[in-house]
């Protein structure tokens, strides 16, 4: 996740990235509930017939298998009530359509008919790539903002390839560094739609890399020959019901990386190879039980992972990883939102290589996005109260039934974060073995195609205040 700083100059890129994506709650029915309320409530009915209609590119089967029923049950009519709240649900967290709609057609006496309407997104996006090196644009500060740290290229991406939800992507990047990325993602692969696989491959070429970190920042290089990063992966994914997705992968990297290394960071990996190859292989357990996964206000969802990377003695590392959200619909558009995360590396002795922990990706303190804490172990609890202000849409003038029109919903939110990571080495990082605490407010905005805007006015302990963007899409 991308977690950039406001900084003066930056007007036009915040604004064209806001322009650009979007995604919506999708609307709620309420014509099953004027049918319902003809019919005995304690009387049970056969499904007949589900209509699909609106999708004209995903097959059929694809949006029946994210439905909680299917015809022939026999079902109470509140039970199926509450089932066709979770099948646009699923609908929506497919990341397929842009509304969903699931109400009953009609009654046949003790049979009830199904509709289910969808409106499709757009699933082709051939996009122009620019982006800075840098972890965040408080780094790419640091650095002068040059424009020989800056990555550029292509980015292709197709969401629903055969109809059957299927990715298939296509990244060539050039500028600072040099990346190729394939991927292609078919999970339905099988009749029975309970399994599926992944394929990857890329290849990255740096000139400069982080070798060391030194008062908690990231220590950077171009005297040294650069860093070649090859690798590819499979995967096995098992999803035997509506919510639970099991994944086996494995995966093999192979790093070139200059041998000068060594001289100003000994610890950067064990050994003096230059050439070193990875081996991995992990098993992944997720549980998804959520109104909208991008951005929920109701339900959980958790996952737990092992893995295994290396096999000699310069990368030799298991972890285990565990993650949980919990959000609750308080009532009068307020929510709460929890989220946990624990990351556990053995042995404890690990290369520099292995213990980015704070900082990366998901795992980081609001108020505390422009330093890196590394470690072996770590902990983390967010803690955020919001509530909706308002919401509207922007028109398109688009001539499409689906396109029209952006949805926008703004949230006001206070938060406090607290975090811990524990380093066998900590060298000269204040932040490490010790415990971390934020605080703030702020304002998140959410749109469609899974597009969040997150305004954040923090605290830290260090005494250290300050405005950050952040903001979340698969592009």
């Amino acid at each position: 996740m991308p977690m950039w700083k406001i900084y003066p100059g930056l007007v036009v890129c915040l604004c064209y990235g806001f322009m650009s994506f979007a995604q919506p709650s999708a609307p709620e029915t309420l014509t099953t509930e004027r049918l319902a309320h003809k019919a005995d409530p304690n009387a049970s009915f056969i499904i007949g017939e589900i209509v699909i209609s609106g999708n004209k590119r995903t097959k059929n089967y694809i949006i029946e298998r994210e439905l909680p029923f299917k015809s022939g049950d026999s079902i109470q009519l509140p039970e199926l009530v509450k089932k066709f709240e979770t099948a646009r649900q699923q609908l929506v967290n497919t990341r397929l359509f842009i509304e969903a709609i699931v109400a009953l057609k009609s009654f046949r006496g003790y049979f009830v008919d199904i509709s289910i309407e969808v409106k499709e997104r757009w699933y082709i996006f051939p996009i122009p790539y620019i982006k800075p090196i840098d972890r965040n644009l408080s780094e790419w500060s640091k650095q002068g903002y040059g424009s020989d740290r800056l990555n550029y290229g292509f980015k292709f991406t197709h969401y629903n390839f055969s109809g059957r939800n299927d990715k298939f992507k296509l990244w060539l990047i050039t500028g600072y560094s040099k990346q190729i990325q394939f991927q292609y993602d078919q999970p339905y692969a099988d009749k029975t739609l309970k399994h599926g696989y992944k394929v990857s491959f890329s290849y990255a070429s740096n000139k400069e890399y982080n070798f060391a970190t030194v008062n908690n920042q990231q220590q950077f290089s171009d005297t040294l020959g650069g860093i070649k990063n090859w690798s590819g992966s499979i995967e096995y994914n098992y999803r035997p019901a509506l919510k639970t997705f099991h994944t086996l992968k494995f995966g093999f990297t192979h790093l070139g990386i200059d041998k000068s290394v060594t001289k100003v960071n000994p610890n950067y990996y064990k050994g003096e190879e230059n050439n070193i190859n990875i081996p991995e292989i992990s098993y992944t357990l997720r549980h998804f039980d959520m109104d909208y996964v991008p951005y929920p206000l109701k339900g959980w969802m958790g996952e737990a992972s092992i893995t295994k990377r290396g096999i000699h003695s310069y990368t030799d590392m298991w972890q285990l990883l565990a993650k949980y959200t919990r959000a609750a619909d308080l009532g009068k558009k307020w929510a709460f939102s929890w989220e946990t995360k624990g990351v556990l590396r053995l042995p404890f002795d690990q290369p520099y290589y292995n213990t980015m922990m704070f900082g990366y990706q998901d795992m980081y303190l609001r108020g505390l996005e422009k330093y890196v804490i590394d470690g072996v172990a770590g902990v983390m609890s967010k803690q955020t109260i919001r509530k909706e202000l308002f919401r509207f849409n922007v028109p398109t003038f688009i001539n499409s039934g689906s396109h029209a029109k952006i949805p926008f919903r703004v949230y006001a939110k206070v938060f406090g974060d607290a975090g811990y990571t524990h380093n066998k080495n900590p060298s000269l990082n204040s932040l490490t073995n010790k415990m971390m605490y934020t605080t703030g407010f702020g304002l998140d905005m959410v749109t469609f195609y899974d597009f969040v805007f997150r305004f954040d006015y923090s605290f830290n302990q260090l005494g250290q205040n300050g405005l950050f963007l952040h903001f979340k899409n698969e592009f």
